[in-house]
């Protein structure tokens, strides 16, 4: 072994480290020191480590060193598919190149991520596209799929990501006729797991490990390999990944994407065309009945608060009989082909569960639907997960590490190991090494009205309008809602043009979200307003974000489903669902919107969070403990003051 590999983790990131001459404007931190060896520790003793590492400790290469020097076959998750190319193309060729060490990495994403020759091919010689652009678009991508060695969509930047074509050129495990495939040697799939499987280090995302979870579970296949060392980065996203894939889904657009590829695979057989036209037109009819029923407001819904059950079982029996009709249809030309044999299996597949989920009563489970656009989902989701993750972890032989900025509720990592069933996992706790008492405000507004008045965002609006013109734009506003996000954009607009005001206000849903975050750092003075889902994985540096908005606490809607029957089950036990559940999960949200602020050593800004209960409750006390040392104030003057005087 090379002495290097040798070195303590203290010269590895010290100031003359090896690190160090790695990368740009390289910094010591204590934290990240601290955390490296805790993860070492965990990995040489097969345990599991929970680690909340504050914005700027560096986790990545916290984790990273360790994982790469003595970590033996890794997998690491992560959140999103970006999350995964920054670690492939960035972080690790960097830590990499400081240990010198020859480590075979891979990145494995869902199968929906790689072309399907298969599918590409039939497109092609079918022609049915639901618009020009789809015809357009299939040359570009045969093209690329005959001069590459991955595959992978994400490649074809001149595509968006919302063409109606993709469904048509990849796959799904449904659809997929593995080994009988004609194209099964030259798969893109095939060869991403292969890979994956030689790997020494595999990045994949939380919605791909849980998959293959789930798989192992059933002992049915194994897409990761066996890994020594497991780490989840971004790790406060796994409880809610692993119930939605420990519970079951089936989805209205299974059936219509069925019926789809049938009318494709059949076109030359007229007799059966009709039969399915007809069959198509029956299933699309009463899956639009069964949203009638449902509700015409209600997106989601648990079963047992359905008005007109009697009349939603009815109807879905209808549905289930024209799923009947379907296999019947299919079954005439089950044996002239593989690909017709997948179609009948795939309709006889779609029958059992369709029929199985209206009939379970697993009493650990709860049963809900929720409505899009164009399709209903019927989901069956455990209330708890614990038993299932800790009995998988037992048999994985592993150490596990979990990771993020936000896991802990005022120090205490309570709520989040009691979800996974951790309660043996060692925890650590790392404050970011920023500034923040020097450098940021947390600010709550005086004479705000309480957030469910209906003048709240009227009122909010007026309340930032001074704090939004002395940062000179330069802000975000999170709302916690789309409804309030879409209104308080309006409010803003208005306010703005009123007062001669010209800042650009940027409301998510005009474009995709990288686009916004461009026009955003474009702009110098823009306001970008989101919902949720700007809250977290987003990174602007320095003084082009300033000020930073909170318009509520984010509380979950009592509304949701499975919320509602895990704080029904907690109050039915005696327990206090509201501090045991509501208010952590909460915390954790919050957590994740106030890290938006401060992002490296130099940014300074202003947090304002428009909630009184966050002075007048109780509890209040439990939250902004569990936040940043920001200085805190309620005094509006000397927030304009600090935001004039940046740059």
């Amino acid at each position: 072994m090379p002495d290097h590999q040798n070195s303590t983790t203290d010269d590895f990131f010290s100031p003359n480290g090896p690190l160090n001459n790695s990368l740009e404007n390289y910094q010591v931190r204590a934290e990240q020191v601290e955390m490296a060896k805790s993860i070492s520790d965990s990995i040489e003793d097969k345990s599991s480590l929970v680690v909340e590492a504050g914005t700027g400790v560096g986790k990545t290469f916290a984790y990273l060193y360790p994982a790469l020097l003595k970590g033996g076959r890794v997998v690491i998750s992560t959140a999103t598919k970006n999350l995964q190319d920054q670690l492939f193309f960035n972080d690790i060729p960097k830590i990499r190149e400081a240990l010198k060490i020859s480590v075979k990495v891979n990145i494995l994403k869902g199968r929906g991520n790689y072309i399907c020759k298969l599918r590409m091919e039939n497109t092609n010689q079918e022609g049915m596209f639901y618009n020009k652009e789809d015809a357009k678009h299939l040359h570009l991508i045969k093209a690329f799929s005959d001069n590459t060695d991955s595959g992978e969509v994400s490649e074809i930047s001149q595509i968006p990501e919302t063409s109606t074509i993709w469904p048509m050129v990849t796959s799904t495990k449904e659809n997929c006729l593995g080994q009988d495939c004609e194209f099964y040697k030259e798969c893109f799939v095939v060869k991403a797991r292969k890979e994956a499987l030689e790997s020494e280090v595999l990045i994949v995302n939380h919605h791909l490990f849980f998959a293959d979870f789930v798989l192992k579970d059933e002992e049915l296949s194994e897409i990761l390999p066996k890994a020594n060392t497991i780490i989840f980065d971004e790790a406060h996203q796994v409880p809610l990944v692993a119930s939605f894939f420990l519970g079951q889904f089936i989805s209205s657009s299974q059936i219509s994407n069925l019926i789809q590829d049938c009318q494709q695979g059949l076109i030359k057989y007229p007799d059966t065309i009709q039969i399915l036209d007809a069959l198509s037109k029956d299933l699309q009819e009463n899956i639009f009945e069964l949203k009638k029923i449902i509700s015409p407001t209600s997106t989601r819904l648990n079963i047992n608060n359905l008005k007109d059950y009697e009349n939603f079982k009815e109807t879905y029996s209808s549905l289930i009989k024209k799923l009947t009709l379907l296999g019947i249809t299919l079954s005439k030309h089950s044996e002239e082909n593989a690909e017709f044999q997948k179609l009948y299996e795939r309709s006889t597949e779609l029958n059992i569960k369709f029929d199985s989920w209206l009939k379970k009563d697993n009493q650990n489970n709860i049963y809900w639907l929720e409505v899009f656009a164009r399709t209903i989902q019927f989901n069956e989701t455990p209330i708890s997960i614990a038993e299932q993750f800790n009995k998988f972890q037992k048999k994985s032989d592993s150490a596990w590490i979990f990771t993020s900025a936000t896991l802990s509720i005022n120090g205490s990592f309570d709520h989040f190991t009691k979800l996974l069933g951790l309660e043996k996992a060692k925890t650590q706790y790392l404050q970011s090494p920023f500034n923040y008492n020097e450098n940021a405000f947390l600010y709550v507004p005086k004479e705000i009205p309480d957030p469910k008045d209906e003048l709240f965002n009227l009122v909010l609006v007026k309340k930032v309008l001074p704090l939004i013109k002395a940062s000179k734009g330069r802000a975000f506003i999170l709302a916690t809602s789309l409804k309030s996000m879409q209104e308080i954009g309006a409010l803003l607009k208005d306010e703005l043009k009123k007062n001669e005001i010209d800042y650009p206000v940027i409301t998510q849903g005009e474009g995709p979200k990288s686009d916004l975050l461009h026009q955003f750092k474009k702009h110098g003075n823009a306001v970008l307003i989101g919902s949720l889902s700007f809250w977290e994985g987003i990174d602007v540096r320095g003084p082009a974000l300033s000020l930073v908005i909170i318009d509520k606490l984010p509380f979950q809607s009592p509304g949701d489903p499975v919320f509602e029957s895990k704080i029904k089950l907690l109050s039915d036990e005696g327990i206090n669902a509201f501090m045991s559940m509501q208010l952590p999960e909460a915390i954790i949200k919050l957590k994740q919107g106030v890290g938006r602020l401060i992002r490296d050593d130099h940014d300074k800004g202003v947090m304002v969070i428009c909630d009184k209960r966050l002075i007048e409750k109780s509890y209040g006390i439990k939250i902004w403990k569990s936040l940043p040392a920001f200085k805190r104030t309620r005094n509006e003057s000397a927030v304009i003051n600090f935001l004039e005087e940046l740059e």
